[in-house]
């Protein structure tokens, strides 16, 4: 079993040639950045021609992207000199019209943020064999502590502690420090991590022994940071990430040896691989796929020279989850048409579709989300009506019996469980109820609470109001909306509002618990989040009916729900504050476009805009396995005229842009850096008197932007300034619109 978690608020050829052309190549120090940091830089225009699928575009401001790019996201000093003077031009403006006017406004939104953290808290013991692993934080301390105490001992505050891996330690010196897993052996002695120092997630896997803390073997370097444990703690499986960024390959590293065995290979750059064991820890999964088909492969976790064998074929539009339970593989599947998934099981030594037998039909308008296998109950987690439950079954009789909430809108999540218990954990949270750690009883149903969350501060879940709000959409279908606001906040027309949005890949934003939204909240803000098409909040006919041709579907639904709450009191015209990131940056960008008086502001964190030039770069790593979500405008005309008609760099033209806050990491490889830049000037070109646009690349991360608990804090900050300023509550520095803009 992995460590857990401390409770937070938590990827061809081508039909006709791709032609590209430059206009001229711009020189060092071209890229135009004025002196005066009072006034926003101004981009260099250099005309870039490409040809493809019988179509031609241009793009101005192509030469923002290094053509040593994948260099830079390993190693970002070596970013091109033009490019870099551009960028931190774009920072010092963004620092002396932003961050300087509202120094001490976030100053005093980072000491409530901070002020609502437990400084030195801790997560529920999670039981393994001999012991109990947990999380915990320090008084002051950025980076969390991993450690274990016996089992015997695992609720006792006093019980002796061994500390794993001390995050503030290692984290030491480093600009940038990410965890991407944690995973002790299974005999107990031995701890292997994946760690990114860059933002570029590289990770180094490395294994050191619990006793002594000393290294045990190499580094093994330009990991994907997914790796497991073989049954024996001899042997450790792990994924390489390639040349071009893309995790394809598992390997066995045998400890006693330090040789590195290649156990499989993925040859369709649309398929990506990871590793992964069952929860009864008898076999090794490796699982491979795209957004929309994969197939598993599997062997026992004992095995030496293992050979992996297929559970069934991949298959187009066909996804499958397999999970080891009572002496069979249970199979979660959208298989025949099961839109919302259904659960089969098949015989281990025939585990071929001919063989599936059906355990739980298909049921229209329940989500199976996912399983949670014990020795004698089945766990799964659905969603129905926009709301998760959980649903556990018992082996023995197949009686079944869910754990269900009284709230609006609250969010649920499966914990750590032993696979041999009866005790199952289950997390509890609403947007005004802090988390909540349960213990429960499957075979008694009696459950216990191990942990609320606690805000040092001070917090009353009844000083807030939570509704789930059904907006109606342009095309009548209905919107969940999330909706929490203070009891004492008025639904008149008057307050300001934060309408956050994602709606794409499937996933669904849950209504959780965040202590750092309460800072606009408190100000008199409503915070609401629209559960639009091409999530999955009412199942996965909602996710395929917002992506692909339909894509247009997410964008209309989130300004349908925005205008929804405006006309029912929730906010006003100009004073909506959109707020999304990575593809919720994409939503925000199409919905500046479509209808850019709705809003007071747009906050759009590494944002996914530029989405045709990136659709068609198949050296990007996400881009070929994003084909199925977004559509193939290198080989299908049809494809690029639908992403052209959306995309938000490719659409901006003389409109009435709110001001806009938009964020970026050099080394993020998922929206390259480039994107947000491109948008910002082109931006500033076409609609000059919009605005204002203040672009901030954190030139030492990449898409989660900083890490650590404190420093993540200030660009938190930064960001509800920006929003406070967009409404007008801001005295030294008022974005807000003007009634001849907004109303």
């Amino acid at each position: 079993m992995r460590l857990p978690h401390l409770l937070a608020s938590a990827a061809l050829t081508a039909l006709l040639p791709v032609s590209m052309t430059y206009a001229d190549t711009p020189k060092a120090g071209e890229a135009a950045a004025n002196p005066d940091t009072q006034v926003p830089p101004a981009a260099k225009r250099d005309p870039f021609t490409i040809e493809q699928v019988g179509r031609t575009r241009t793009d101005p401001y192509h030469w923002m992207k290094d053509e040593n790019w994948q260099q830079v996201m390993r190693d970002p000093s070596v970013l091109r000199q033009d490019i870099r003077e551009y960028l931190e031009a774009e920072n010092a403006y963004t620092k002396a019209a932003l961050e300087d006017p509202t120094g001490q406004l976030r100053e005093t939104l980072l000491k409530e943020m901070r002020g609502r953290i437990k400084e030195d808290d801790s997560s529920v013991p999670a039981k393994d064999g001999p012991y109990a692993y947990y999380v915990r934080y320090r008084e002051g301390g950025e980076y969390p502590v991993y450690a274990r105490k016996p089992a015997s001992q695992a609720f006792a505050e006093e019980a002796p502690e061994t500390v794993l891996f001390d995050g503030d330690k290692e984290a030491e010196n480093e600009s940038y420090f990410s965890i991407r897993g944690l995973e002790q052996s299974p005999d107990h002695k031995l701890l292997a991590s994946a760690v990114d120092t860059q933002g570029s997630e590289y990770y180094t896997v490395s294994v050191r022994d619990i006793e002594t803390g000393a290294a045990v073997g190499t580094p093994i370097e330009g990991t994907y940071g997914s790796f497991v444990w073989g049954a024996d703690s001899n042997l450790l499986y792990w994924v390489e990430r390639d040349e071009m960024g893309r995790p394809t390959a598992v390997f066995q590293r045998n400890l006693e040896t330090g040789e590195d065995v290649e156990i499989y290979r993925e040859s369709d750059p649309g398929f990506f691989v990871g590793v992964g064991k069952t929860e009864s820890e008898d076999y090794i999964l490796i699982e491979t796929g795209g957004h929309t088909s994969g197939e598993t492969w599997f062997f026992p976790a004992g095995a030496k020279s293992p050979e992996p064998k297929l559970i069934a074929p991949r298959k187009e539009d066909e996804e499958y989850d397999i999970v080891h339970w009572n002496d069979a593989f249970y199979i979660l599947t959208n298989s025949d048409g099961a839109v919302d998934f259904k659960v089969m099981k098949a015989p281990i030594d025939a585990p071929g579709r001919d063989n599936w037998e059906e355990v739980i039909p298909h049921r229209p308008g329940t989500l199976v989300l996912g399983l949670d296998p014990y020795r004698d109950h089945l766990v799964r987690l659905e969603r129905a009506n926009a709301l998760p439950r959980i649903v556990i079954r018992e082996r023995d009789t197949g009686e079944e019996h869910a754990i269900e909430m009284d709230e609006q809108a609250y969010a649920l999540g499966l914990g750590d469980g032993e696979y041999n218990s009866s005790v199952m954990r289950y997390e509890y949270a609403s947007p005004a109820r802090p988390d909540q750690v349960y213990d429960y009883d499957m075979a008694t149903r009696e459950r216990t609470l191990r942990k609320t969350r606690e805000v040092p501060s001070g917090h009353n879940p009844e000083d807030y109001v939570v509704e789930r709000i059904q907006a109606p959409a342009w095309d009548d279908e209905q919107i969940p909306v999330t909706v929490l606001r203070r009891a004492d906040t008025p639904v008149d027309g008057s307050a300001p509002m934060l309408l956050y949005g994602y709606g794409s890949y499937g996933n669904t934003i849950p209504a959780s618990f965040s202590t750092t939204r309460l800072s606009l909240v408190d100000r008199g803000f409503i915070y609401a989040i629209a559960h639009i098409r091409g999530s999955q909040a009412k199942g996965y006919q909602w996710y395929l009916d917002g992506k692909l041709e339909k894509k247009t579907n997410t964008f209309k639904d989130y300004i349908s729900a925005g205008r929804y709450l405006v006309e029912n009191g929730y906010s006003a015209e100009g004073r909506v504050i959109g707020h999304g990131g990575s593809a919720g940056g994409l939503l925000m960008g199409a919905a500046a476009n479509m209808d850019p008086g709705l809003f007071g502001g747009i906050i759009a964190a590494v944002p996914f805009v530029d989405v045709l030039n990136t659709m068609s770069d198949e050296s990007l790593p996400l881009t070929p396995p994003e084909w199925p979500e977004w559509g193939n405008p290198i080989t299908s005309g049809e494809d690029y005229d639908t992403i052209l008609a959306y995309s938000p760099y490719d659409q901006v033209a003389e409109r009435d842009y709110p001001a806009m806050l938009i964020t970026g990491g050099l080394s993020d490889p998922r929206v390259t850096y480039w994107e947000p830049s491109k948008w910002a000037a082109r931006l500033r070109h076409e609609a000059p008197n919009a605005g204002p646009y203040f672009l901030r690349i954190n030139m030492d991360a990449g898409h989660g932007g900083s890490t650590g608990r404190f420093e993540g804090l200030k660009e938190t900050a930064i960001e509800y300034a920006f929003a406070l300023a967009a409404a007008g509550k801001v005295e030294t520095l008022d974005l807000s619109r003007s009634p001849s803009q907004g109303e």
